[in-house]
């Protein structure tokens, strides 16, 4: 695809990213008064465990409706979820055939409930995490929390346990269009895992162990069935192109594998025309 066509489909799909972000508003602005309660439950959880003074605070005349909005936006991008991922997927592979358009549609079906799962554990996290932060205020202080700073801590947290657990669909959609290799997943699965326990440490505002496992188990299992799924691909795609008489996908031509069990070292489609 020429340039020109690239940027102005890219425009097309941040448009109707765009509409779609404004009409999840539009219906977030509708439940703002049931989300903001549940937000505010963490809180006063922790209030009526304590004799201190413990609750949000609107500082500022326009405060409270500045919440709105941004509670409203932060519903937006959720309840939008399958519409700006299908758009992402159809950006990234342009002119789509039948079988990319299944894939299309599996990789929404995948993506949302995983977006949606790790937004739901970050909000698991959120009670215990506002619990131990607020155990911090020293004793005869009361704890008057800004009401759009402690917005944003929620929202942070919730859309990076989201954008952490759609990593196995970004792997995959990677192996599928061609850009990635199963093994090189494969190889970099120690990496993984260390990102994987570095950003629980970094995203849970709790010090207790026991939250961060709770964060870094599911997503190295994640990466595990990405990579499994990826294996399965490309091992499919080896099998067809061997059946063509092309070379693997590492390069090796047909039988050349056979030919390493017995103690030889495999030929690369290279090595084979370099030897004709």
């Amino acid at each position: 695809m020429p340039l020109r066509e690239h940027l102005r489909e890219l425009r097309r799909r941040l448009v109707l990213i765009a509409l779609g972000l404004v009409l999840g508003a539009v219906a977030g602005w509708f439940l703002y008064e049931p989300v903001f309660h549940l937000l505010q439950e963490p809180v006063r959880q922790v209030a009526a465990s304590r004799s201190e003074v413990v609750t949000l605070n609107f500082a500022g005349i326009a405060t409270a409706f500045d919440m709105q909005v941004k509670v409203s936006s932060f519903l937006g991008v959720l309840l939008s979820s399958p519409w700006w991922l299908y758009q992402l997927w159809a950006f990234i592979t342009p002119g789509l055939t039948r079988r990319e358009r299944l894939y299309a549609v599996g990789f929404v079906a995948a993506a949302v409930p995983l977006f949606l799962a790790g937004a739901g554990l970050a909000w698991a996290v959120l009670p215990n995490a506002v619990r131990v932060l607020l155990e911090f205020t020293p004793a005869g202080t009361a704890n008057v929390t800004d009401g759009q700073m402690y917005l944003s801590f929620v929202m942070r947290l919730m859309l990076a346990f989201g954008a952490a657990f759609l990593l196995p669909v970004v792997m995959v959609a990677l192996n599928l269009t061609g850009l990635v290799q199963a093994r090189a997943w494969a190889h970099g699965w120690r990496w993984a895992v260390v990102i994987a326990f570095a950003f629980a440490a970094v995203a849970t505002p709790t010090p207790d162990v026991v939250t961060m496992l709770a964060v870094a188990f599911p997503i190295c299992l994640l990466y595990g069935a990405a990579l499994g799924v990826c294996l399965l691909h490309d091992r499919r795609v080896d099998r067809r192109l061997v059946a063509e008489g092309l070379p693997r996908l590492d390069g090796t031509l047909p039988g050349e594998r056979a030919r390493e069990r017995r103690g030889g070292a495999p030929r690369t489609a290279d090595a084979a025309a370099d030897a004709d």
